[in-house]
C-alpha cells in the first residue's frame, strides 16, 4: 500500500460552494441514553473526516492498495474509491523479432504497489507465472512454459493527472454525500427506536383491556368500548376496571408523557439532523449534475449524466417524504394528546373528582384516533426499514395531480408517495452509489 501526492506546490483552487448556502453539515444524532463521553471517539473520527472531505484547497492525493488476489484499488484522499483493476490474468502484447507476442501473468498476487509522484505511472511488484501465449486456432489457446517468480509491471495511470481537478471535485462532493447519508441512516434508526419505545409503553398499558373484555365474556373490541363511552353509554365493567385500576390517572399521565416526549424528540431530530442532511445532499447532487453535463471532461471519469439525474430526483423525493413525515407525526402526536385528554376526563368522572381544570378535547379526533391510530402505527411504518415493502394508499385524485405535474417538470416517478420514507431513503442511497461509482 502506498500514497503519493503530486508536486508540493500544486494546490487546487476548486471552491466548494455548499458553505455559501448552508450551515455546517449536521452530525449523527446520539442514541438515547448515551452521554457525550460514550461517543467521544466517534466524534473525533467525524472531525477528522470533516477536515479531510470539506477542504476545498486540500492537496490532491490518491491512495492505492493491492491484495493477494491481484486486485488494485484507488481512493482519493484515501476515503473515496474511484476505481479497481485486477491483474490476476494480466496480458501484455509486445513485438519480438518482428512478431507480435502476447504474455500472460497467471495467478498474480500483489506484493507492493506505488504511484509515481506525477500520478502517471503505477509500479506493481507481484508474484505469479509469466507465460507466452500462442494461438493455434481461433478457439484454442496454448500456453508455453512459464516463468514463475517476482515480476514488475508499469501501468499507465496518466488519467489521474490529466483529470485530477475533475476527480477532486467529484470525490469531494461524493464523499460528503456519503457522510450525510450516514447521518440520515442513523437519524432513522434513532427515531424508530424512540417512537417504538413510546408505542411499546402505550400497548403495554392498553393491551390489558382486551384481556379484561375476554375475562368478562363480552364480544367487543377496545375501540368499540371506548366509542360506547364517548357516545354516552354506561361504562362496561371491563372498561371501568381498566380505567380505574389497570391504567389509572398516574399510568395515563406516564404514557401520555412518553408519547409526547417521543414526538418532540423526533421533530428535533428531523429539524436538526435528517432534514438538513437531505437538503445538503440535494444541493450537492445538483452540483454533480452540473458537472456531469460537461461530458468531454467528466464522462471519461465515470460521471454519467443520466445516472446523476436519477439520483438527483431521488434526493428531491426524499425531501418530499420528510415533509410528509413531519405532517403525519404532528397529526399523530396531536391525536394521541387529544385521546389522553379525553381519557383523563373520563377517569376523573369515574373517580368522582373535579375535571373543570382539564384540557378540552375534540370528540371527532377521538373517533379518528380509535379508527386509524389505536391499533395502527403510520409513524413507524414510514421509519422502519423492515416496512420498506409497505405500500401507502394514495387517493386517486392525488395520484392524478402527481401525474399531471410530470408534464410541468415534476418527478418522473409518480409512485413515490406510495413508498415509505425508509424505502425512499434506500432508493436514494442506491442511486447515489451507482451514479458516483
Amino acid at each position: 500500500m502506498d500514497q503519493y501526492p503530486p508536486d508540493s506546490g500544486n494546490i487546487l483552487a476548486y471552491e466548494d460552494r455548499t458553505s455559501r448556502f448552508f450551515p455546517p453539515a449536521p452530525r449523527v444524532p446520539r442514541m438515547p441514553g448515551l452521554v457525550s463521553g460514550d461517543t467521544g471517539f466517534m466524534d473525533d473520527s467525524e472531525d477528522s473526516f470533516g477536515e479531510l472531505s470539506n477542504s476545498s484547497h486540500q492537496r490532491f492525493n490518491i491512495l492505492c492498495s493491492g491484495d493477494k488476489d491481484g486486485s488494485i484499488c484507488f481512493s482519493i484522499f484515501g476515503i473515496f474509491p474511484i476505481g479497481k483493476i485486477n491483474i490476476h490474468e494480466f496480458s501484455v502484447s509486445t513485438l519480438l523479432m518482428d512478431n507480435q507476442v502476447t504474455y500472460r501473468l497467471l495467478n498474480a498476487s500483489i506484493c507492493k504497489v506505488a504511484l509515481s509522484k506525477d500520478l502517471c505511472h503505477l509500479i506493481v511488484t507481484c508474484s505469479g507465472e509469466l507465460v507466452e501465449q500462442s494461438v493455434e486456432s481461433r478457439d484454442r489457446h496454448i500456453f508455453g512454459h512459464g516463468l514463475l517468480g517476482l515480476h514488475s509491471l508499469v501501468l499507465n495511470t496518466s488519467i489521474f493527472w490529466k483529470r485530477k481537478n475533475e476527480l477532486h471535485q467529484v470525490a469531494q462532493q461524493a464523499s460528503n454525500i456519503e457522510d450525510l447519508t450516514e447521518v440520515i441512516r442513523a437519524s432513522l434508526s434513532v427515531m424508530c427506536k424512540q417512537w417504538s419505545d413510546a408505542m411499546h409503553m402505550f400497548h403495554e398499558k392498553f393491551d390489558s383491556l382486551s384481556s379484561l373484555i375476554i375475562d368478562h365474556g363480552l364480544d367487543s373490541s377496545p375501540q368499540e368500548e371506548f366509542l360506547s363511552l364517548l357516545c354516552g353509554a354506561r361504562t362496561s365493567p371491563p372498561l371501568h376496571q381498566f380505567l380505574v385500576s389497570s391504567l389509572g390517572e398516574v399510568g395515563l399521565k406516564r404514557v401520555s408523557k412518553a408519547v409526547s416526549n417521543a414526538g418532540k424528540e423526533l421533530q428535533l431530530i428531523v429539524l436538526d439532523h435528517l432534514q438538513p442532511a437531505a437538503e445538503i445532499i440535494g444541493f450537492r447532487m445538483g452540483e454533480l449534475r452540473g458537472l456531469s453535463r460537461w461530458r468531454t471532461r467528466y464522462k471519461v471519469i465515470g460521471l454519467d449524466e443520466r445516472l446523476i439525474d436519477n439520483a438527483t430526483e431521488k434526493a428531491g423525493m426524499l425531501l418530499v417524504q420528510v415533509e410528509r413525515f413531519m405532517m403525519i407525526l404532528s397529526s399523530a402526536v396531536q391525536q394521541f394528546s387529544n385521546f389522553f385528554s379525553w381519557l383523563l376526563k373520563c377517569i376523573k368522572l369515574l373517580m368522582s373528582e373535579t375535571s373543570d381544570q382539564l384540557l378540552p378535547f375534540n370528540s371527532e379526533l377521538v373517533i379518528i384516533f380509535l379508527r386509524f391510530l389505536y391499533d395502527q402505527d403510520p409513524v413507524r411504518q414510514l421509519l422502519e426499514l423492515s416496512e420498506v415493502d409497505h405500500n401507502i394508499e394514495i387517493e386517486l385524485e392525488t395520484m392524478q395531480k402527481i401525474k399531471e405535474l410530470v408534464q410541468l417538470g415534476g418527478f418522473s416517478d409518480s409512485e413515490y408517495l406510495q413508498r415509505t420514507m425508509a424505502k425512499e431513503f434506500q432508493q436514494m442511497e442506491s442511486r447515489c452509489s451507482h451514479s458516483e461509482g
